[in-house]
């Protein structure tokens, strides 16, 4: 009988010389002619699926870098999905936890590009039972789609290109919103400092406090000089989060007008 632990071993084997065939050798007895079948369907097999979620990426590295990277990726990291949907997602990982030798850039651009395919395939909806579309959002409790992920960045991640490639952070964070449409087209936002912190006090909004509380809370925590007046600018800030459909309108309250 078969001894088991040496098949199990030459298993290993075999899959350590697929991930990193550079350094690890072939189980012996196994012709190179088939073990190449296997290298290139393995490689090639996990380089479509990873291409396909970080094109910028990828263009930015250039073949080379590209292919470097998701060899990086094969020899060094242990997947703990099943799902070829997620495994983008686990390459983001890896550039966050191994950021030697890319650009400085590259975790946060991955990050970025792969909330695009997160987003589009995300399986929440909106209830909109309680949403006025048209309500009034400084008297009502403004509501924020669950398909408007606000994301903030050290870097321009959506203006980078093979073009440009910036080496340092900016010197204020990118506040983006990346969303859903009802007709599942996707977008993006850059926001200002003050519509992303609006934003997510709208998010956080658990006491359901209107539009206008919200923005005169936010006045007071900045020190703003006229509290009014920020609301004003507010008021606009709201309107275009709604035609984005970033926010999907108002659930009704009273609100203090003070």
């Amino acid at each position: 009988m078969a001894d088991p632990r040496a098949f199990q071993q030459k298993q290993l084997d075999f899959a350590a010389h697929i991930r990193d065939p550079e350094h690890r050798p072939a189980p012996p007895g196994v012709e190179d002619r088939r073990m190449a079948v296997y290298r290139e369907l393995f490689f090639n097999n996990l380089n479509t699926l990873l291409r396909s979620t970080f094109p910028v990426l990828r263009d930015v590295l250039g073949d080379a870098g590209w292919r470097a990277l998701v060899r990086d990726f094969m020899v060094h990291h242990r997947a703990h999905t099943p799902w070829f949907l997620e495994v983008p997602r686990e390459l983001v990982d890896f550039l966050a936890a191994r950021p030697d030798g890319w650009p400085p850039f590259a975790a946060e651009l991955a990050h970025y590009e792969w909330a695009e395919l997160a987003l589009s395939v995300a399986t929440e909806t909106d209830d909109l039972s309680a949403v006025d579309p048209a309500g009034e959002l400084l008297a009502g409790v403004p509501v924020k789609s669950v398909l408007a992920w606000p994301l903030s960045y050290r870097f321009p991640v959506h203006r980078i290109s093979k073009e440009f490639q910036p080496a340092a952070p900016g010197p204020q964070p990118t506040c983006l919103v990346v969303y859903r449409k009802a007709d599942d087209e996707l977008g993006f936002m850059e926001l200002n400092a003050l519509t992303a912190a609006l934003l997510e006090r709208i998010a956080d909004n658990a006491a359901g406090r209107c539009g206008r509380e919200l923005l005169l809370a936010l006045a007071g925590e900045i020190g703003y000089a006229d509290p009014q007046v920020l609301v004003g600018h507010g008021q606009k800030a709201l309107e275009d989060l709604r035609a984005g459909g970033i926010l999907l309108g108002t659930r009704s309250t009273s609100c203090r007008m003070s």
